[in-house]
């Protein structure tokens, strides 16, 4: 799986763990519930900025959001 795919399904995979839909979540970051549905789908390449956006309406820090990558194959960059 590519890079965005991974960083999406670690953005879904908090999101119902904190029993947020799209729309909530989009809501909550200030952005359109197709952008989200976009980086969970791993067809979005997100800007630092939705990020920091993401993280605090998920209420972990950025480098928590991007812990998902560690182990990411450089292959697939």
């Amino acid at each position: 799986m590519d890079v965005l795919g991974v960083f999406g399904r670690a953005i879904k995979s908090l999101r119902l763990e904190k029993g947020l839909t799209q729309e909530e979540l989009a809501y909550e970051c200030q952005l359109h519930r197709t952008y989200i549905s976009g980086i969970e789908q791993g067809t979005r390449n997100v800007s630092l900025i939705n990020i920091i956006k993401i993280s605090k309406a998920l209420k972990v820090t950025p480098s928590q959001l991007l812990k998902c990558l560690d182990n990411t194959d450089e292959r697939v960059i």
